[in-house]
């Protein structure tokens, strides 16, 4: 019984101490998930907006910019009407003759009846009623905006119809021509009337700039011509066609009595023009209900932007969608607003996104930079110390190649002459006299870069200009250097080369105007022809052939020549005194020159030579600078096993020396020569 009061009051005691806990817990100590938000979210919730601005309905920058059909259809229409066509529709001729009588009264077009026209408008309400339904709704965006710049320069208000015939309302329509906008310029018409088109912009999609170059074009044709309907033609046509249709038809300048003699297109163009405004004035009287905005107040505005900026940056910071933007700023091709130092480009928002962008513009231009500044940039690579590893040559040598040195190209001040050999045109003398081609070109009065072998080339040069292309420079001294190559594809031996030493090179200068410099290189342990070459960017076999080296062996101690003995060719100049009789062609012909190099000699362009005048006369002299023969210590000591089908001269042709050497370094004649025998090379 005990036992049992023991546990019922242990039982009870816990159970308080829980309750009692439970109860000292606090309600805010759950711990609630941390949401990490994004650089964008982190800048846009700070964004000060202000609420009393009206909202733009996006559903109505949808319908403004989804008029390709209607588009299509009236380009359609425009050039394949036939207007003589009856079309059956129930307006009397009377009743549209009254109607375009009174249109006539209230417009400075020349509005007569034609029954083409009443065809035309007939078959508009018939098969294009719907079209010209929504035309109305989106014209209260447009028209607003046409009537302005139209009034500005005193052109006929119902010049605006003619946006519907040309685009649709459509502010990106480009014609199969290349026409664009929503006036339909051609690139070299809108150039002319100032509008840029670049790779970012092209403003035949603005609408207000490209509204403005239209009236202008309206007002200059109106100046010409005295009448709008003529003035619409060559919008169309352009306003040459417009004049050759009035001489072809004897002078007339009305339209409907030149339309004969105009464009297939125009005929039916200035036509569709004076339909659509009839049926824009009497759209009630043939049961036409415009589309009407959802958003009563479309209002937009525009701002100067300072950066750089994308339609999806832009997009994502003001929370609308990107054709939205798209569609106010038709005239950015790239989807992107450059920014120009010097130059200011604006973009045009609803006045609600605009405020937005207005009141937190820096925070703005700090998203911009902080997307730039995780595009990938190009990167400057550590250019680090070469370590070459030099490879034991095998009986065959590899392939040669050769890395051309980078050549400047310095301010001439001396010159000679250059005969043209095989296979040279203007490049390989730019490369081998380190000039550039175009000074070539210049100096010789060379079109092109071919050159007829024999020629002579005048090449001028700075003094401290090296001709030789492949000259080699003393390297600088290095420290020791450790080179530990591990094999990763197997544990293989790991090869430890220690390049103790570089090559030093030694530079004689042979030319007195140090056109030819010749080096040497002091063959070390473990270094090869083949390492040498490519070294010096030179090739193994020139070096071969400077040295008198057949085989690709060196041994150490051994002298090589890096350079090749170059032919010179100077420059002498005689003066010739002209006599009575003479001219360019005979001083020529006695020279031997031809006489372009006479008046080039002298900077003359004119063959007038005057009695007792003085002509410079230029006669190359060639110099070969020879390089002292001096034999490598292995090659004295060399000697050739003779082989069956030997002779002296097989023998010498292959190691590049004459068979009278080699009897007299062996003290024999042909009849001595038998296999296996050691001759001295």
């Amino acid at each position: 019984m005990i036992r049992k009061k023991l546990a019922l009051n242990l039982f009870l005691l816990v159970s308080a101490f829980g309750t009692y806990a439970q109860d000292k817990i606090p309600q805010d100590s759950v711990l609630k998930p941390i949401v990490k938000r994004s650089y964008l979210d982190s800048i846009k919730s700070t964004f000060v907006v202000n609420e009393t601005l009206d909202c733009i309905d996006n559903q109505y920058i949808k319908e403004l910019s989804n008029t390709q059909d209607i588009f299509d259809g009236i380009v359609s229409d425009i050039k394949n009407l036939d207007l003589n066509a009856k079309v059956d529709f129930d307006l009397p001729t009377d009743v549209f003759k009254e109607r375009l009588r009174l249109l006539d009264e209230k417009s400075p077009f020349n509005i007569e009846y034609n029954p083409q026209l009443e065809n035309l408008v007939k078959n508009f309400l018939k098969n294009r009623k719907r079209s010209y339904e929504r035309l109305m709704g989106l014209s209260q965006f447009y028209f607003p905006l046409f009537e302005e710049a139209m009034a500005r320069y005193d052109v006929p208000l119902e010049i605006k119809y003619l946006s519907i015939v040309e685009s649709a309302l459509r502010s990106s329509a480009v014609s199969r021509v290349g026409a664009t906008g929503l006036w339909q310029f051609m690139y070299e018409t809108g150039k002319q009337y100032g509008l840029k088109i670049d790779s970012y912009i092209d403003e035949r999609k603005d609408t207000f700039k490209a509204t403005d170059a239209a009236a202008r074009y309206m007002q200059n044709m109106f100046k010409i011509f005295g009448d709008w309907e003529l003035v619409l033609a060559s919008y169309n046509s352009g306003a040459g066609n417009v004049s050759k249709a009035i001489r072809r038809s004897g002078g007339f300048q009305n339209f409907w009595n030149i339309k004969h003699k105009l464009p297939r297109e125009t005929q039916s163009y200035v036509p569709a023009f004076l339909a659509t405004m009839y049926i824009f004035e009497y759209h009630k009287e043939h049961g036409l209900v415009p589309y009407k905005p959802v958003a009563k107040h479309f209002e937009t505005d525009t701002i100067a932007l300072k950066r750089k900026i994308s339609f999806k940056q832009l997009a994502s910071l003001l929370d609308m969608p990107e054709s939205d933007i798209e569609f106010l700023n038709p005239s950015y091709k790239m989807k992107v607003i450059p920014y120009v130092t010097g130059k200011t480009n604006f973009v045009c928002l609803p006045k609600k996104k605009l405020a937005i962008l207005a009141s937190n513009e820096e925070k703005v231009y700090a998203y911009v930079d902080h997307i730039e500044s995780k595009r990938e940039k190009p990167f400057i690579r550590q250019i680090k110390p070469r370590i070459i590893k030099e490879i034991l040559e095998t009986e065959k040598v590899v392939e040669e190649s050769l890395v051309s040195n980078k050549i400047e190209t310095k301010k001439p001040l001396l010159q000679k002459l250059h005969v043209v050999r095989k296979g040279e045109d203007a490049n390989v003398l730019a490369q081998k006299y380190n000039v550039a081609v175009a000074d070539i070109k210049r100096w010789n009065r060379l079109r092109g870069i071919h050159l007829l072998r024999g020629s002579k080339i005048r090449i001028k040069y700075d003094e401290t200009n090296t001709i030789a292309a492949n000259t080699v420079q003393e390297p600088e001294e290095r420290n020791q250097v450790v080179l530990n190559t591990t094999s990763n594809t197997s544990k293989l031996k790991t090869l430890d080369l220690v390049v103790q030493k570089e090559s030093k090179v030694k530079n004689e200068l042979i030319s007195s105007n140090n056109d030819t410099a010749i080096s040497e290189h002091i063959v070390l342990q473990g270094e090869t022809l083949y390492g040498i070459a490519k070294k010096y960017h030179l090739y193994v076999s020139d070096l071969k052939k400077w040295n008198q080296v057949e085989s690709g062996l060196v041994t150490p101690g051994d002298v090589i020549k890096l350079v090749e003995p170059k032919q010179e060719v100077l420059v002498q100049i005689d003066l010739y005194t002209v006599k009575k009789g003479d001219n360019f062609g005979k001083i020529a012909k006695a020279y031997g020159v031809t006489v372009d190099e006479l008046l080039q000699w002298n900077d003359r362009t004119s063959k007038d030579i005057k009695i007792g005048e003085q002509l410079k006369i230029e006669k190359s002299i060639a110099a070969k600078v020879e390089l002292p023969k001096k034999k490598l210590p292995f090659e004295e000591q060399k000697l050739y096993v003779v082989q069956k089908g030997d002779s002296l001269f097989k023998i010498s042709k292959k190691y590049n020396t004459t068979v009278a050497e080699l009897r007299k370094k062996n003290n024999i004649k042909e009849n001595d020569l038998q296999p296996g025998m050691k001759i001295k090379i």
